[in-house]
């Protein structure tokens, strides 16, 4: 298992370096006007799931397919305001000028004591790639806290469907460890001093997946912070560098 520990502060020192640089085709850009937000819902017999959608420069002018990224919020942006989405995480790098070559699904969990919906992610899911330019083979599931737990779980539900996995400070079941594909890329976020869901949940998670994963897990730990590991996270232009490498077909897609 690949391991690092970062000092938070450091952390953020060295993204405001280069949050103006070209970093492996992710970039940050002052122009908000060039990014767009739509709003959708997925309507089922039970309950509906309502989402945002991001669309990246240049996808109403051509036809290519794009790689798609599946972000889960933390619990604290749940419920029935949909723009309380864009207030953490991905959603909120992108608003702050976050340049990224993928299309961007960020649905609500409507639950705001509650867990998220794996059925219902994984139909709205499918519903997306019907209707849009998905790259099937580039798609990435990421989240934080209650939606680092989710993501856990809908990798286990939907196995085989993911390019990789990104969970940030989010408990795991790590009994059902096995139901992680054996060749999924995974890294792993977690703030040393999380009070709320202990650094344990993601060691004890990747120490037993190093056993029998094919790909050794990713794990940062950022020393010095505690729950909100998901701002480093997100801030981190390496992730998405890294995250974009990824296929499902044939591994790296260099």
């Amino acid at each position: 298992m690949a391991y690092s520990s970062c000092n938070h502060r450091t952390s953020y020192t060295w993204g405001l370096l280069i949050l103006h640089l070209l970093v492996g085709g992710v970039a940050y850009t002052q122009d908000s006007v060039m990014h767009r937000w739509e709003a959708g819902q997925l309507d089922r017999e039970v309950d509906t799931m309502r989402y945002l959608a991001h669309f990246p420069i240049g996808y109403e002018r051509d036809t290519v397919s794009y790689p798609l990224i599946l972000f889960l919020h933390g619990g604290g942006n749940s419920g029935d305001a949909l723009q309380r989405v864009r207030e953490s995480g991905l959603p909120r790098e992108i608003d702050a000028g976050l340049d990224l070559p993928a299309l961007v699904l960020a649905p609500q969990n409507r639950f705001k004591s509650g867990f998220w919906d794996h059925v219902a992610l994984s139909q709205l899911l499918s519903e997306f790639v019907d209707t849009h330019r998905v790259d099937e083979d580039r798609i990435y599931l990421t989240g934080f806290s209650r939606g680092g737990y989710g993501a856990w779980m809908l990798a286990m539900h939907d196995r085989g469907r993911f390019a990789a996995l990104v969970p940030v400070c989010g408990a795991a079941p790590f009994p059902y460890h096995v139901w992680i594909d054996k060749d999924l890329p995974i890294w792993a976020f977690h703030g040393a001093d999380d009070d709320a869901i202990p650094l344990s949940e993601s060691t004890r998670m990747l120490e037993r997946l190093r056993q029998t994963m094919e790909v050794r897990p990713k794990f940062t730990v950022y020393e010095g912070v505690g729950h909100d590991a998901w701002g480093p996270a997100y801030a981190d232009p390496r992730l998405y560098e890294w995250l974009l490498k990824q296929g499902r077909s044939s591994g790296d897609v260099e």
